[in-house]
């Protein structure tokens, strides 16, 4: 595991660092140089495409440790114990394409969680591997070899990330086309079995598509790009201004904030903020997450971004107040004002939005911030604020804190708890939303090996990770005797997608069939979904639509209308007037 030993690293597979199962919308691409490519790899590249090859041959490659050893990088049950990310439903996931690749250009893109790290100790000697478990006293990691080492917190200088992946260059060198493409064959075969999760009301196998779908209008008349050496990171979200229904907020992940006005001469864009040079984006789903605007707006002027900084070696989650100009159009360019901020473990699984309640008070959800499978238990500690759908009153400060804790939080006061938590049992919450009618919280929770989840959150609740993922028991590591875990209104198996976005409630036109329906989507798989329910109850869930790019967010405006925010720069409108949800 030693830099110095970097053949003991690079004599394994380290396969398919493309994306775990609990990818967030964001952590698809980690940036990196890409791989220097050998004269041959289309040759590969080809023959895998256009032939199918041969399953068994591709299995023993697979598991031949004499070989390849793909199988010491990478399990393939759904237990995600080793180096490289767990192989489970792999098939169902990617495409052909997207698994040759993977393989050909290890490094292009890389799994959330399962960047490599870097730990310098005191002593001058330098190890590196994926970070398999990290606690107050000590740094465990895992190399491409499948040994763990365990380093004493006392001893580590720093900890950097890498954006070079485990896997080693010019694998395909060692294999002939054919056995290239039985590799591949086999990698397709490997798919969540029907009977893997027990059949449940909230989670239908099948989800029929509607007969005519959605359609998706772009909303703006150019893509919000940046420049092409940051096409790993893209929007994260957009928000109208209250009391303008023709300008808008579009956020980018690297810090960027534009100014979007809608103009009958034309759509108008400006820079609104630039936080780039205050926002850590460079590796995995980092960045600017959320914005929001205060109750009290137009009074006061003030909004809200939740965002990642890397300070004192670590990275963080902050959020900050800031202020408008006076003529509501631009930041007024004063320093902001930092609430808090929450040291992440292992970098990922940080959330997505903030939102104010309909209660007035200001609502923000952290993730287990890794690693993968939470093996601290971050999501069940109450003495954390990890795993956790937050609370705060932004108006008034406590305690010596830039807020204070809403009188009916349900920790207030308990010993052994953060009275900031609201509920918890959260594993990486992207986007969640407030029912405008009936003012329940909606949220989009990412899982880990098997299913993503559609939640309602409620006051006080456990809403179950890592003791439940979806509807199954995951673990009795951190299970509690007497524990009520609330399961989720729906959940999706890997076929459907792999990084589900939370949505909105539809309240928009009066005559459409959607009014009251739940939208959301996955990053992924592009799919557009929508469902009812009844007393946390899953009625319909179908299939709408497929989204040209990746989906990250959805916004609304005064109006109650949608709209999909793309990853790759693009906004649409959805037409929810001319299809019948059905």
């Amino acid at each position: 595991m030693k830099i110095s030993a970097r053949k003991l690293i690079s004599s394994t597979l380290g396969l398919l660092l493309l994306a775990s199962l609990g990818q967030t919308a964001l952590g698809q691409a980690t940036p990196a140089k890409a791989a220097n490519t050998p004269p041959d790899l289309e040759r590969y590249k080809r023959a895998a495409l256009n032939a199918e090859g041969n399953v068994e041959r591709g299995q023993k490659l697979f598991s031949d440790e004499t070989h390849l050893a793909c199988s010491k990088c990478h399990s393939i049950n759904g237990k995600a114990g080793k180096a490289g990310p767990d192989l489970f439903a792999v098939g169902d996931k990617f495409t052909r394409s997207d698994l040759i690749e993977a393989i050909l250009n290890p490094s292009a893109t890389i799994a959330v969680g399962y960047g490599m790290t870097i730990i310098e100790l005191k002593s001058g000697e330098e190890y590196q591997g994926v970070i398999q478990e990290l606690t107050t006293d000590y740094l465990q990691l895992i190399g491409a070899d499948g040994k763990s080492l365990r380093i004493p917190t006392s001893k580590i200088a720093s900890k950097r990330g890498s954006t070079v992946s485990l896997m080693p260059e010019g694998l395909q060198n060692g294999l002939s086309t054919e056995e290239f493409t039985d590799l591949i064959q086999y990698l397709t075969t490997l798919r969540q079995p029907e009977n893997t999760l027990t059949s449940n009301r909230g989670m239908p196998d099948v989800i029929p598509a509607l007969a005519k779908p959605i359609q998706l209008v772009p909303f703006f008349t150019e893509q919000l790009r940046v420049a092409k050496s940051e096409v790993q990171s893209g929007l994260t979200g957009m928000i109208q201004v209250p009391g303008n229904t023709n300008l808008f907020l579009v956020m980018h992940q690297i810090g960027m904030i534009w100014r979007m006005e809608k103009k009958d001469s034309g759509d108008e864009k400006a820079v609104f903020a630039d936080l780039t040079s205050e926002v850590f984006y460079k590796r995995g789903p980092n960045g600017l997450q959320g914005l929001a605007f205060h109750p009290k707006f137009k009074e006061n002027r003030k909004y809200y971004l939740k965002y990642q900084v890397f300070e004192d070696g670590v990275a963080s989650t902050v959020v900050v107040e800031k202020h408008f100009a006076p003529n509501l159009r631009e930041d007024s360019g004063e320093p902001g004002r930092r609430l808090l901020k929450i040291v992440s473990v292992a970098e990922d699984h940080s959330g997505g939005n903030l939102e104010f309640g309909p209660d007035g008070y200001l609502y923000f959800a952290m993730g287990d911030t890794g690693p993968h499978r939470d093996p601290n238990g971050h999501a069940q500690n109450l003495n954390l604020l990890l795993g956790k759908m937050l609370r705060i009153d932004v108006d008034k400060t406590e305690d010596g804190k830039a807020y204070a804790i809403p009188q009916d939080n349900p920790f207030r006061g308990a010993a052994n708890a953060r009275p900031e938590i609201w509920a918890y049992g959260l594993r990486n919450p992207w986007q969640f939303s407030f029912d405008k009618a009936t003012g329940e919280l909606w949220l989009g929770d990412v899982g880990q090996d098997r299913v993503d989840e559609i939640d309602i959150v409620r006051r006080g609740e456990n809403m179950g990770w890592n003791v439940y993922e979806g509807f199954e028991p995951f673990s009795n590591q951190y299970r509690k005797e007497g524990a009520i875990y609330t399961l989720p209104v729906f959940a999706y198996k890997r076929k459907h997608g792999i990084s589900v976005t939370g949505g909105l409630v539809y309240h928009g036109a009066k005559g459409s069939s959607f009014q009251g329906v739940y939208i959301f989507g996955d990053y992924s798989s592009k799919r557009i979904f929508g469902l009812t329910q009844e007393n946390r109850k899953l009625k319909t869930i179908r299939q709408i639509g497929i989204s040209p790019q990746g989906i990250v967010a959805f916004s609304t405006n005064d109006q109650g209308e949608i709209f999909l925010v793309g990853f790759e720069g693009t906004i649409y409108k959805l037409d929810l007037e001319n299809t019948v949800f059905e």
